[in-house]
């Protein structure tokens, strides 16, 4: 869209002390009740969101078009570097009189106006998205709502909470401040979006007018929504939900001195309201409230019974809201001293136009507006370059004979990328990499898969098909609907610096690979359950229990598969259930677990859970399907934390890979370490990044090198996987009901340096394509004058 010039912010890893002192930049991950020293932590409201297809991620690929169809810009996401939320609101704030949209949880702008109420002169009017006021069903005036039309909000199942919207709901207490900041808000709620559907009418003339690149991309968006709605009610379901609110805002804004909030879309009505942020009866600390703790003073000046004293919702489950209904981010009409006057859209406009089959007046704009030649977008991807191409590069073996089949279930850490690499380079003769499953359930969110796509891409194996694995550890998905779930274990993963973040975008250096024709898509297919066939159902991402049985239907008689997992036991614990899982395994070897405190009382790695102090983050992560793997028939031999930290030195990795001949992925490798070194010598929040070096080593011991030295010695280990979350994820020594698991005790640590790097400087099974920057050089040149000089004919 041409606008770089426009400051872009995100989190942040400021605190809030438990005096309730709000460090400077905050980040805003978590809700303002439940933000402390980290930005790891519960998710009561956010788990009311969907996580995989159909939720985040389809929200954070934007259904596949993300990568399918944007321009790659020069901007992109540096640790360290990255603007924060509160440094650009406060730069842009500073600066004179501003208007605020908010179209998503109020968080970061709650925590701005608590921390800088001297700037809070410079915010003239609030345009807000979400929360529920009234129902849409008819009432009589003097009938309690709550009985007559309960289901007031968006949520869903709405058995706990029928009142709240999903904007409101995630973070009721950072809403209550905004709206009573004294500022002016204008609330555009589900009252006045459920009257503006995505019309059938309205979709059909958008499928029409398709005039520039931003239309094309939106449309393309709501097709792929409705193409994968679970009902045959798209039109009758989805609103215009934000775009209506940024039309409305507008038009108020463009008159002058329009106190009543005249405009062309949609009615006004000043209302009382408030946020409710906690349930009745007040002042009895029953732990669910942050500020209201036993013996401790309430935080940020809230009183001890007001109407912040409450139960607060704990989650979609919580069993007090399952039996009382609770309203926690309700937008509730109130005449009493808390409420605040407030303009609430009540009613979209119809369209003047009488003849036109557009029935509401903000189609009419939006198809206008959308389709302008006036500051439209320059360009997508295909039209960046001018010989843009999208080429599968797979490799030729020949009759070369092939090693042993394996599969690689990754969590997509930054240690698994480098163990990937690693894989890749070993000749096809000693291992055949034939099927990669994604954990969901560790480090990386689950459109993180497209970053595998292109280090695929990046080394010439576009044959290797990628699995997405379930998106909730076991047992932690929702009993009705299983599309939301609980955090208990993955809470323990910061959002931040060193947590989803750098995983999510491989510590900024993600961009740097060449874009892949494979990515995540959302796009369906009726053959495996969808409700129908979307436009290219051949594109349909595979799950992990798709590539699994890919694999076993291409194995040669009597094969069976090698397996190594990097991450939470998820998809293993899945496939072993299924018909002759077991059997058909050789071998597991299981990169995690930690069994050193039994001889030194060496303590584990989950620093962001110090109570528990002898457990390892993979068997944290899914503690239930550690233990179905642990009481399996496998054959497994465990890769333990303590000798993976043996081999956690950047500077020994570092400097064997500065004396092998810089291949591209050496190249690539040796800048995500030293990265990683640099931001653990730079900041606290990166102090754990050498955990992530260890996870090279089940690869390498998988891969067979005798002169590792490596020694083995068989234990009986159980996992502990119920009761206090101070021993869930533990291995202990049980002589009685443990497994016999053979468990790596030593390794040649030099060796294994020279050996990981030397395989990657090997010239054989390089790189095709080295980096974004070839690519592009390749995309800006006609095809036959392409030819990057490590290009490998092998391949």
């Amino acid at each position: 869209m041409d606008h770089d010039d426009i400051p872009v912010g995100i989190g942040g890893e400021g605190d809030i002390l438990p005096n309730s002192t709000i460090l400077p930049d905050v980040g805003g991950y978590l809700p303002i009740i439940d933000q402390g020293m980290s930005t790891a932590g519960e998710c009561r409201y956010r788990q009311a969101i969907p996580v995989a297809r159909r939720g985040r991620l389809d929200i954070n690929s934007n259904f596949g078009l993300r990568k399918s169809f944007l321009p790659q810009g020069s901007r992109k996401y540096t640790p360290l570097q990255q603007p924060t939320a509160q440094e650009v609101m406060i730069n842009a704030i500073s600066s004179g009189p501003t208007t605020v949209f908010l179209m998503g949880a109020h968080t970061n702008f709650a925590i701005f106006l608590m921390n800088n109420p001297h700037l809070k002169k410079n915010v003239k009017h609030i345009y807000a998205m979400g929360g529920s006021v009234r129902s849409n069903c008819p009432k009589n005036d003097s009938s309690d709502i709550s009985k007559e039309c309960p289901n007031i909000g968006n949520l869903y199942p709405q058995d706990s909470n029928p009142y709240a919207e999903f904007n409101i709901f995630s973070d009721p207490f950072a809403a209550y401040k905004v709206l009573h900041s004294g500022i002016p808000v204008t609330l555009i709620p589900l009252d006045a979006t459920n009257t503006i559907l995505l019309s059938k009418d309205f979709f059909m003339e958008f499928e029409r007018r398709q005039n520039t690149y931003e239309a094309k991309y939106c449309f393309q968006a709501l097709k792929l929504t409705r193409d994968t709605w679970l009902n045959d009610a798209f039109h009758e379901e989805y609103c215009m939900w934000d775009s209506f609110m940024v039309g409305v805002a507008l038009s108020i804004m463009g008159k002058s001195h329009n106190y009543n909030g005249e405009n062309e879309f949609a009615e006004m009505q000043y209302m009382n309201i408030t946020v409710v942020t906690s349930n009745e009866p007040y002042g009895i600390a029953d732990c669910s409230n942050p500020l209201i703790l036993e013996d401790s003073i309430p935080k940020f000046n809230v009183t001890k019974y007001g109407l912040h004293s409450g139960h607060v919702q704990m989650g979609m489950q919580d069993p007090f809201c399952l039996q009382r209904k609770c309203q926690d981010g309700y937008t509730k009409e109130d005449n009493g001293e808390d409420a605040v006057r407030v303009l609430v859209a009540t009613k979209a406009k119809s369209n003047p136009d009488n003849q036109s089959s557009l029935q509401k007046a903000f189609y009419t704009s939006f198809l206008h507006v959308i389709n302008s030649p006036e500051k439209t977008g320059r360009f997508d991807i295909r039209r960046q370059y001018p010989f843009h191409r999208e080429v599968l590069y797979k490799p030729d073996f020949g009759m070369k004979m092939r090693g042993k089949p394996v599969i690689f279930d990754m969590d997509m850490s930054a240690g698994d990328f480098l163990a990937l690499l690693y894989l890749l380079k070993l000749p096809i003769e000693l291992l055949n990499l034939k099927g990669i499953l994604i954990s969901s359930t560790g480090w990386a969110t689950s459109a993180t898969i497209d970053v595998v796509y292109d280090v695929l891409h990046m080394m010439g194996r576009d044959d290797i098909p990628v699995g997405l694995g379930e998106a909730f550890a076991v047992g932690e998905s929702n009993p009705v609907f299983s599309a939301i779930g609980d955090c208990k274990y993955s809470k323990a993963i910061p959002h931040g610096s060193g947590g989803y973040l750098d995983s999510d975008t491989l510590y900024g250096l993600a961009r740097d690979l060449p874009r892949s024709p494979r990515r995540y898509t959302a796009e369906d297919s009726a053959k495996f359950g969808a409700p129908r066939d979307t436009e290219h159902p051949e594109l349909r991402q595979q799950t992990a229990q798709d590539v699994w049985n890919s694999v076993v239907e291409s194995l040669d008689p009597g094969s069976k598969i090698t397996m190594l997992t990097n991450g939470p036991l998820t998809n293993l614990a899945q496939i072993i259930q299924s018909k002759n899982g077991s059997s058909l395994i050789q071998r597991v070897y299981i990169v995690g677990g930690h069994t050193g405190y039994v001889d030194n009382n060496e303590k584990g790695n989950l620093f962001t859970v110090p109570s528990n102090e002898y457990a390892e983050f993979n068997m944290f992560l899914d503690p239930l399907a550690a233990e179905q793997v642990f009481t399996s028939s496998l054959d497994i031999t465990l890769i333990p934390l303590q000798i993976q930290r043996r081999v956690s030195s950047f500077s020994s990795i570092i400097d064997s890979m500065n004396v092998t001949i810089q291949t591209p992925e050496t190249v690539f490798a040796q800048r995500l370490i030293s990265r990683l070194w640099q931001l653990q010598k730079e900041h606290y929040r990166y102090n754990h990044m050498d955990i992530f070096l260890g996870e090279i080593l089940g690869a390498i011991i998988m891969a067979g090198n005798p002169q590792l030295n490596q020694t083995f010695t068989s234990k009986p280990l159980k996992i502990l996987s119920n009761g206090n979350t101070t021993k869930i994820g533990q291995i202990v020594i049980d002589e009685e009901q443990g497994k016999q698991v053979n468990v790596l005790e030593n390794v040649n640590q030099e060796a294994y340096y020279e050996h990981f790097a030397r395989v990657l400087g090997d010239s054989r099974q390089s790189a095709v394509l080295g980096s974004f920057h070839e690519q592009e050089i390749m995309w800006n040149s006609p095809p036959e004058r392409t030819n990057f000089g490590h290009h490998n004919p092998q391949l």
